[in-house]
């Protein structure tokens, strides 16, 4: 279950997920020639395989997080007619 928070914010588990793309951002572990796959160095083949993984995972965080409730604290008092007075 989410937890809720006054700010607006929201946590949810799946937004692990998202941990996922910026793992290709750590060169040491792809910084290599080998294995080749059809002439490509591990380094550029590696990436590739990175653009469609950062998708999916991007894309389901969505989909299981986007019909969450968000609170974000006390109710807005103001309405459009009060923020207008200000401007006479």
């Amino acid at each position: 279950m989410p937890s809720e928070s006054k700010t607006g914010l929201r946590w949810s588990n799946w937004n692990l997920l998202l941990i996922v793309p910026l793992l290709m951002l750590i060169t040491p572990w792809f910084n290599m020639d080998e294995p080749r796959v059809f002439g490509l160095p591990f380094f550029y083949w590696y990436q590739f395989v990175f653009v469609p993984l950062g998708v999916l995972a991007v894309g389901l965080v969505y989909i299981k997080t986007k019909d969450e409730p968000v609170v974000t604290g006390k109710p807005d008092k103001l309405g459009v007619d009060d923020l207008d007075e200000g401007a006479n």
